[in-house]
């Protein structure tokens, strides 16, 4: 799922700036611009809209007087040349202000916040029983809410911003990184094989020097983890 963006600002060198910061990034999405506030309320409308960035000074309707008028207004980061407007911003519980130019390195934290500020989708939850066979994570996708128990992930696999979790019958896509995973994970049953992959020990069915072999697929060992994969799986390549 990526998030999708609405670009509002009178300034068209504006807009190219924030677009190119924005197309640089797999995790965003820029569904349309506008130079007028007042031609916003129709995509709002329209269009499924999570980010706004939203300038404050435009003739006509002003972006703060625009977005005093939403009822439900998506994420906000606002956007201009002109600092007296942030106090009056944040009153209206905006992620971000942004002072022109834009930094592609300040718009990066400005985008930051906004992913701090949502719902996680993943949780881990720990089984009240003995034992972690019946650990399991709600994984959020949509609306729906997903439970896997941890014993029935085969591999997870990193897209950069989201991670596929495969079981046996099913993958799901979650917007996750492969580290934070990995944290959530007990080192004794899975491992991380390459920087695109963590797998669980008790489904690998076979390996050679460079792949591991699980769910009817190879996948690659990386170099800088061979080392470690082949101490886990207790195992001296060369060894017959």
């Amino acid at each position: 799922m990526r998030v999708n963006c609405l670009i509002i600002d009178d300034e068209p060198l504006a807009v190219e700036v924030i677009k190119s910061h924005v197309d640089k990034l797999d995790s965003l999405n820029v569904v349309a611009t506008c130079h007028r506030a007042a031609d916003a309320f129709e995509l709002l409308r329209s269009k499924k809209i999570d980010l706004l960035f939203l300038d404050i000074q435009m003739p006509g309707l002003t972006g703060l007087e625009f977005l005093r008028s939403l009822r439900n207004p998506p994420k906000v980061i606002l956007t201009t040349a002109y600092k007296e407007y942030a106090l009056e911003g944040y009153e209206l519980d905006i992620v971000d202000y942004l002072m022109k130019p834009i930094s592609f390195e300040r718009f990066i934290k400005a985008v930051n916040k906004f992913f701090e500020q949502q719902p996680r989708d993943i949780e881990l939850h720990h089984s009240k029983s003995n034992g972690d066979d019946n650990d399991f994570m709600y994984i959020r996708t949509g609306k729906m809410v997903h439970k896997v128990l941890l014993k029935d992930i085969v591999f997870v696999e990193s897209l950069k911003d989201y991670v596929n979790i495969h079981t046996a019958d099913r993958t799901i896509h979650a917007r996750q990184t492969l580290s934070s995973i990995e944290n959530m994970l007990n080192e004794n049953h899975f491992m991380r094989i390459h920087r695109s992959f963590i797998v669980s020990i008790h489904h690998i069915s076979g390996f050679t020097a460079t792949t591991i072999a699980i769910a009817d697929k190879n996948l690659p060992i990386g170099r800088n983890y061979k080392q470690q994969v082949f101490h886990q799986l207790n195992y001296t390549p060369g060894d017959e």
